[in-house]
């Protein structure tokens, strides 16, 4: 690992993106934020790269905001205001790059994850967590509700569970994130880094362009009406079967025989 806070990985299309800030609980500082801004803006563009696994170093996955980052602002003549609105604006728009990338992001989560922390895995396309893992929106222990974190909390949870986590404070342990949404799959603390890279090395072996499609399209039509959300669909569908390659798959499944994929899309 080297002094960033952020380290990257590259392996076999798959790129893992490490929070490399323990002593601070890789709490998404100002340089925290600006490395995954500029790592997660190159990731877009790159056509090598089929999935991202965002994992941290230490016994946090992440802590939430720096909240001695936040308290030092309020020396500036406005109290910080200015400092808090840019913090939260650039804080969502990473929150929004990850939705945004082609790739599906999964989260390899140990320890804690707590107020933005929770946010972000909450924002990951798909979630593996050690077990006697803890998930906390838990701000308003100290008088500063979630309202941030809420947005991509109440996008993965039941909004009774999102508002009793968000007003109480208390934490969830990583089989009751899973029982509601938050997280795909608990495994034991020792098989968490092989059982991602294991979930992402079967995503990573399908048509990536398939991939590529499917994600933006999960995320259009979620929030349409049905009607609206069918013909979207459809439409995304009628774009992906003109490919050469989903020709190709149909007709090799039909053949009982491996797809002859060109991954160029």
């Amino acid at each position: 690992m080297t002094n960033s806070p952020l380290s990257r990985r590259d392996d076999n299309g798959i790129a893992t993106l490490t929070l490399n800030m323990p002593g601070s609980l890789n709490a998404l500082s100002d340089a925290m934020l600006a490395a995954l801004s500029e790592t997660l803006a190159a990731l877009h563009t790159d056509r090598e790269t089929r999935v991202v696994i965002l994992r941290a170093e230490g016994k946090a996955f992440c802590a939430g905001h720096d909240l001695k980052e936040m308290q030092a602002a309020r020396q500036s003549p406005d109290a910080g205001a200015a400092y808090f609105k840019g913090l939260f604006d650039r804080c969502a728009a990473v929150m929004q790059a990850i939705t945004a990338l082609p790739q599906p992001v999964i989260a390899e989560v140990q320890g804690i994850a707590a107020a933005a922390g929770c946010q972000l895995v909450a924002t990951c396309d798909m979630v593996v967590a050690a077990e006697g893992t803890r998930f906390g929106v838990n701000g308003v222990n100290i008088g500063l509700f979630c309202s941030t974190p809420m947005v991509a909390l109440t996008r993965k949870v039941p909004r009774a569970v999102a508002f009793e986590m968000l007003t109480t404070g208390d934490f969830i342990d990583a089989t009751r994130a899973r029982d509601v949404g938050l997280v795909n799959h608990v495994v034991p603390a020792a098989d968490l880094s092989a059982a991602t890279l294991a979930l992402a090395q079967k995503v990573a072996a399908k048509l990536t362009a398939a991939v590529k499609i499917g994600k933006t399209a999960f995320y259009d039509q979620i929030d349409l009406g049905l009607a609206d959300a069918y013909a979207h669909a459809g439409a995304v569908m009628v774009e992906n079967m003109m490919w050469r390659d989903t020709d190709e798959g149909i007709a090799a499944f039909l053949a009982k025989r491996k797809p002859d994929w060109a991954r160029d899309h």
